[in-house]
């Protein structure tokens, strides 16, 4: 990101601005040392001042290099190694903390400048809508944002936006984790009765895994079923393979390119950690999941128009793309995308991580029979209980880092019995093995239910959420 533009520096959080100085002083200085044109060392230069500009107006204080925005004056190297091994670390291919009561989203708003989803925007929601707010939103599940207040003065004054998710398919099986941002768009759909486009990054998964196209496009359509049988409406869903449709949609390959134009291999490298021995197929992907962001991208659906905001219920770690995204919209004309971002869903070892598709008893997984989710709940689920019975009842447990608590907040619909199981549970009255067995009674009705509705989607029912078409919608 070293030749950053003037654009949105929401682009780049101060630790990225920080990194692009460390990259654009290194550049100055090999420039100098390879005895460069005065040209391009004063441009380099110019670049170098204007990063530490744009740094100094986020953090509010002069760039020094051996101190990283958020730490004190470190001093020291070794200093700085420590304080980042103990932040959390979150892009979209990997999720690291140490605490186990998972990521701290709330420094996580600061670093990537969103906006906190508070008290006041939940209601704004439910006055606009006229429906009770869903439970990711009541619960902080969904916690952060871009613009969805735009979202819904646009909405208030009848005027139209779309909803885009996705999913990359990196396997057949899909987890409950992989469930959250769909079940969220599917009431999102519903409530303010939108189109909605679904994009598989097929490409992504061939790009970054051991996989043949073949398989990559197979898991696409598989995957394509577990999410049809969410719920969505067919005739306001669109859902699409990048390796099917880019090829057959000139208005989507258009935008691709234009978004590829205004991004430098110094931003995405200053975004995404690409290095030089990436293949060139992962460098320039970052434009294939930013144009499904503008509304062009979909002639069938919205005619030529342009102007159609789109809002983006995604997991956090995808913002960087979206980062992108907003800062290349106005300077190619078009409205920058809005989002909603949710937590992560941790892996039944506990919050440390983000679950693996790999891993079969890092998460209950959709084909789980009823059997084997009580054993993996029993077996594997991160427990905040006491060692002995009599220390439990004594001092309590601790929903903060229990697995099956955190589980029962995504998917146990009632706000009261979840309050009252947090209260036996910290106080005592409420053992581990009680609340595993209330969390498996959840659970296994739920991916029943699921695999009974995918049961149902045909190989017929895919294609047709998959043929680019028209859809209904209220807005003209």
């Amino acid at each position: 990101m070293a030749d950053m533009p003037n654009g949105e520096q929401g682009c780049a959080s101060p630790l990225e601005l920080f990194n692009s100085i460390a990259a654009q002083g290194e550049l100055v200085r090999s420039l100098k040392a390879g005895k460069a044109s005065k040209d391009e060392i004063d441009s380099a230069v110019k670049m170098l001042l204007s990063l530490k500009v744009s740094y100094k107006a986020a953090v509010g204080e002069d760039y020094k290099a051996d101190c990283a925005p958020g730490n004190p004056a470190l001093g020291s190297n070794s200093g700085l190694a420590a304080a980042e091994a103990a932040e959390d670390f979150v892009d979209p291919w990997t999720v690291q903390t140490s605490s186990a009561k998972g990521i701290d989203y709330d420094k996580l708003i600061v670093r990537f400048g969103s906006s906190k989803i508070d008290k006041e925007l939940v209601n704004r929601i439910e006055r606009a809508t006229g429906q009770k707010p869903h439970r990711f939103l009541r619960r902080g599940i969904f916690f952060s944002h871009r613009d969805m207040n735009q979202i819904l003065d646009a909405y208030e004054n009848k005027k139209p936006f779309y909803l885009y998710t996705g999913r990359g398919p990196s396997s057949e099986a899909m987890h409950v984790g992989h469930l959250i941002p769909f079940i969220f768009t599917k009431w999102l759909q519903d409530v303010f009765n939108v189109p909605l486009v679904i994009q598989m990054t097929d490409d992504e998964k061939y790009l970054w895994k051991d996989l043949t196209l073949d398989q990559a496009y197979g898991y696409a359509v598989e995957n394509a079923k577990d999410i049809i049988a969410c719920g969505f409406d067919i005739n306001k869903t669109f859902i699409f393979s990048d390796l099917d449709y880019m090829g057959m949609s000139p208005g989507f390959y258009k935008n691709v390119v234009k978004i590829q134009k205004h991004v430098t291999f110094n931003q995405v490298k200053g975004i995404f950690g690409f290095t030089d021995s990436d293949s060139i197929g992962k460098i320039s992907f970052p434009a294939i999941q930013a144009a499904p962001s503008f509304s062009n991208s979909f002639p069938q659906i919205f005619r030529d128009r342009a102007d159609i905001q789109c809002l983006i219920p995604c997991a956090i770690d995808q913002d960087p793309y979206f980062r992108m995204t907003r800062d290349v919209a106005p300077r190619i004309g078009y409205p920058k995308p809005a989002l909603l971002h949710s937590t992560f869903f941790p892996a039944l070892q506990g919050a440390q991580t983000k679950m693996s598709a790999s891993d079969p008893n890092s998460s209950i997984f959709l084909t789980d029979t009823a059997k084997q989710i009580k054993t993996k709940v029993n077996k594997h689920a991160f427990s905040g209980g006491r060692d002995t019975v009599e220390e439990h009842r004594q001092f309590g447990g601790n929903c903060d880092v229990d697995v099956s608590f955190m589980y029962l907040t995504f998917f146990l619909e009632d706000d009261d019995k979840l309050e009252q199981i947090r209260k036996d549970y910290t106080s005592g009255d409420m053992l581990t093995g009680e609340l595993k067995k209330t969390l498996i009674e959840v659970l296994q009705p739920l991916i029943a239910e699921h695999q009974a509705r995918r049961k149902e989607v045909t190989d017929e029912i895919v294609k047709e959420f998959m043929t680019p078409r028209k859809l209904s919608y209220d807005f003209q």
